[in-house]
């Protein structure tokens, strides 16, 4: 299960539903291993540090669903001409995707396109993971992580 138009598709309706069309906003989709697609936006709110990622309800439901995610994506919206953009995960959300392992695939743009995208996995995207040093070289275990 990849990370494919559909997923990205999800995530832009997803972000039609909840975002006026003059509003900048977006939303993310993530697939679980066993191919249903979750997605969700995040929390806007007077007070910065509360707000959380597109993403972060999507991988909350996926982990209350005990279910692996294997591809995530997070778009937005541009208000000045209305196109999406894919965004990359930032340090947090991909400390999250974390928990799934290394071949997760994430959205990134195309670095010469950047009206196009290309999956990634977690570990192209981070190749210097911080927890790679107290798990003797390997990318640490679901169980790992959890505990």
């Amino acid at each position: 299960m990849t990370l494919d138009q559909a997923l990205v598709d999800a995530a832009i309706d997803q972000a039609r539903r909840r975002w006026p069309a003059d509003e900048p906003g977006g939303a993310a989709a993530v697939r679980l291993d066993d191919g249903r697609i979750l997605t969700s936006v995040g929390l806007d709110n007077m007070h910065g540090s509360v707000t959380l990622c597109q993403e972060t309800g999507a991988y909350c439901q996926a982990y209350t669903l005990d279910r692996r995610v294997t591809a995530s994506v997070c778009v937005f919206r541009d208000p000045e001409d209305g196109r999406y953009v894919i965004l990359p995960p930032c340090g947090i959300c991909q400390e999250r995707l974390a928990l799934w392992g290394p071949e997760v695939e994430v959205g990134v743009p195309d670095p010469e396109d950047p009206t196009r995208w290309l999956a990634r996995t977690l570990a192209q995207v981070n190749p210097y993971y911080w927890a790679l040093h107290f798990a003797d070289g390997a990318w640490p275990s679901h169980q790992t992580h959890s505990s």
